[in-house]
C-alpha cells in the first residue's frame, strides 16, 4: 500500500458552501470509459454547478460555456439521459445517483468489421466538416 502524505497541509479541500463531488465508483465501476469526450465535459460541468440534490438551473448557458455548438450539446446531453446520468424537462438538469452499472455501449455489440467502418465514416465526417 502507498503511503499517502499531505503536500500542502494549508490548502487541503474542503466543502464551504457549494456542493459537488463524483463518486469513486464513477471511475472503477466503468461510467467514465462509457462516455464520449463531449458527455464527459457535460457531465463534469454540471456536477460542478449543481446543489446537493443534482439539480442545475444552467440551461442554454451550458452551450456557450462549454463552447459546444448546439447540435453537439444536443448530442451531449441525450447521450447522458440514454446512459441515466442526467435528467432534463429543458429547464432543469438533474444529475442522477449513478445507476448500478454503466449503459452497455451499443459500438462494443458491432463486429469488428462494422465497428472499423463506422470509425471510418466519423472520421470522413470529420474531415468534411472542417474543410
Amino acid at each position: 500500500m502507498i503511503n499517502k502524505k499531505i503536500l500542502e497541509p494549508n490548502r487541503v479541500r474542503h466543502i464551504d458552501g457549494g456542493f459537488s463531488f463524483i463518486p469513486h465508483r464513477f471511475m472503477t465501476d466503468g461510467f467514465l470509459s462509457s462516455l464520449e469526450q463531449k458527455e464527459i465535459l457535460l457531465y463534469f460541468f454540471l456536477v460542478l454547478v449543481s446543489d446537493r440534490y443534482g439539480l442545475s438551473f444552467y440551461s442554454c448557458d451550458v452551450c456557450s460555456l462549454l463552447q459546444f455548438t448546439p447540435d453537439e450539446c444536443n448530442e451531449a446531453i441525450d447521450g447522458l439521459i440514454e446512459k441515466d446520468l442526467i435528467a432534463f424537462d429543458g429547464k432543469i438538469y438533474q444529475v442522477l445517483d449513478l445507476p448500478s452499472k454503466p449503459a452497455q455501449d451499443i459500438g462494443n455489440k458491432l463486429d469488428p468489421e462494422l465497428q472499423r467502418k463506422e470509425y471510418r465514416r466519423h472520421v470522413k465526417n470529420i474531415i468534411q466538416q472542417s474543410l
